[in-house]
C-alpha cells in the first residue's frame, strides 16, 4: 500500500511541477513580450521623428516616375516598361511615387490630396494636348499615409510616328507645393 501511495504522490508532485513550470514560463513570456516587443526603441522613435521632419521640409518630389506595363496595383506593385515605345492609340501607363506632400490633421485623422495634370509635347516643346486636374489622389487615416503609388493611364490617337514627351505634374492641394516629371516615349506607327 505504501508503494501505491508513493506512486500516486510522485505523479501528483510531477504534475504540480509541470503545471508550475508552465505557469512560470507563461508569465515570463508575457512579461518579456510586454517589456520588449510592444515598446518602440529609442533609436526607432528618433528615426521616425527625423523621417517626419525630413518629409515635412522636403519639396514635392518623386522617388519613382516611370512608364509601366499596365496599371500599378498598389505602392511598389508595378512592372517597369522596358521600352517606351507604343503604337498609335495604344494605352500608355505611368507609375509614380510622390513624396513630401502635406497632411492636414482633424480630430486625430490625417488627410492628403494631390491632383495630377499632363502635357503631351513634341520634341520642339510644342504642346499637343494638355489637361489640368484630371486625376485626384487622396486619402485619410489615423496615421500619415506616406506610401502612395499613383498610376495614370493615357491613350493618345492620331499621333504620327515619332518621338514625344509626356510631362506629368502633381499639385499638393494642402500645401500648394507642385512638381512634375517628363518621360520620353516613341510612337512606332498605327496599331
Amino acid at each position: 500500500m505504501t508503494l501505491l501511495a508513493g506512486r500516486r504522490a510522485s505523479r501528483r508532485i510531477a504534475s504540480a511541477v509541470l503545471i508550475a513550470t508552465g505557469t512560470i514560463a507563461g508569465a515570463l513570456s508575457v512579461q518579456a513580450q510586454s517589456d520588449d516587443s510592444s515598446a518602440l526603441s529609442p533609436a526607432l522613435i528618433s528615426a521616425l521623428a527625423a523621417y517626419d521632419q525630413a518629409w515635412n521640409s522636403s519639396y514635392l518630389a518623386f522617388s519613382v516616375s516611370t512608364f509601366a506595363e499596365g496599371t500599378g496595383t498598389g505602392y511598389g506593385h508595378y512592372q517597369p516598361k522596358t521600352e517606351a515605345v507604343i503604337a498609335d492609340g495604344e494605352a500608355l501607363s505611368v507609375y509614380a511615387e510622390p513624396v513630401g506632400y502635406a497632411f492636414s490633421e482633424n480630430d486625430g485623422t490625417y488627410s492628403y490630396e494631390l491632383t495630377a495634370s499632363y502635357k503631351l509635347l513634341n520634341l520642339s516643346g510644342q504642346v499637343l494636348a494638355e489637361q489640368d486636374n484630371f486625376a485626384v489622389f487622396s486619402g485619410k487615416g489615423r496615421s500619415k499615409q506616406r506610401e502612395l503609388g499613383a498610376s495614370l493611364t493615357f491613350q493618345f490617337s492620331g499621333l504620327p510616328a515619332g518621338d514625344y514627351q509626356l510631362e506629368t505634374g502633381f499639385a499638393d492641394e494642402i500645401s500648394g507645393k507642385q512638381s512634375s516629371f517628363t518621360l520620353p516615349f516613341t510612337v512606332s506607327g498605327t496599331n
